[in-house]
């Protein structure tokens, strides 16, 4: 014969429900802030010791702060090693050390490869090819230099996407620097090839006398572009992009506070993070791409002067 529940049994399975759904709500909020903290997207302060109470996001835009990591100056010459400058050296030795390994089997003369240093090999022949296609056979002897440029995007922009990490291409001081310098190699080339004929490039054949101050203006102001356009295209792409990201976390993250039926739409968002994470390698590769091609194609600007 079942025996009816009192009161106070009542009371005690509604207080286990309440105290379930309650668990059940914490352990979900605590795993997403795990997921989203392991994407990179919430500081660590932010995550708080047990329950996971309301949060407030950092500005999207505090992923790209320069942080001082060992302060020195010289008098007034500040030369601090920064974030910036940390994975400024991660790059460069990653590229060193992906070449330096896969160079023992090359020495040796193995006849098939393994699988690393056959991607390395890939790499090595596609921008040997990029370089050619683009600016001919003549332009191989600067294959170190193109090699490099794109070696160092590439890894600086696939360090980016590590969570916490940061993207030395999305400052433009660095994406100037580079851009200025390619161009500024371009023209000594151009100038020490050509001499005075160099000058040339700025004027189109069979143009009138008449129109010679424009298109001479023109002309300049279009090749003077080269090196906002090699900077600022990489810049703008990498920031926006994380930028993006983190804007779409935050907001998925708020819907989810919110509760209810509210935090099942959140999945949403937070599925469009996990595909723009997707695209944003696809890009960090194609932003590298399109430097190393616009260079190869200033390259054959002064080299052939057209």
């Amino acid at each position: 014969m079942a025996r009816k529940r009192g009161p106070c049994n009542r009371m005690t399975a509604l207080n286990r429900m309440t105290a379930l759904n309650t668990l059940r709500i914490r352990l979900t909020r605590t795993l997403v802030a795990l997921a989203v903290l392991g994407a990179g997207l919430l500081p660590l302060d932010q995550v708080q010791a047990g329950g996971m109470g309301y949060v407030l996001l950092a500005s999207p835009l505090a992923q790209f702060e320069l942080i001082t990591l060992v302060p020195f100056h010289y008098g007034t010459w500040y030369l601090d090693v920064t974030n910036s400058t940390l994975f400024m050296a991660i790059a460069v030795t990653t590229v060193m050390y992906l070449f330096w390994t896969a160079a023992p089997g090359a020495n040796q003369g193995l006849l098939v490869p393994g699988r690393y240093q056959a991607a390395v090999e890939e790499l090595y022949g596609f921008v040997a090819n990029l370089l050619q296609e683009s600016a001919g056979p003549k332009a191989y002897v600067y294959f170190p230099l193109m090699a490099s440029a794109f070696l160092y995007i590439l890894s600086g922009n696939m360090l980016g996407m590590i969570p916490y990490a940061f993207t030395v291409t999305s400052h433009i001081s660095v994406t100037l620097a580079l851009g200025g310098g390619l161009w500024i190699g371009t023209n000594v080339l151009g100038l020490e090839s050509h001499r005075a004929h160099f000058f040339s490039l700025f004027w189109p054949k069979g143009a009138p006398m008449l129109l010679a101050p424009v298109l001479v203006l023109l002309e300049l102001v279009s090749y003077n572009f080269r090196v906002v356009a090699l900077s600022v295209r990489l810049f703008a792409n990498m920031m926006a992009g994380h930028a993006l990201v983190k804007i779409l976390a935050g907001f998925a993250w708020s819907m989810l506070q919110v509760g209810g039926a509210v935090a099942l739409v959140a999945v949403v968002p937070f599925g469009v993070v996990f595909i723009l994470t997707g695209l944003e390698l696809a890009v960090a590769f194609l932003q590298a791409y399109v430097f190393t091609v616009l260079s190869c194609l200033y390259l054959n600007d002064a080299m052939r002067l057209h």
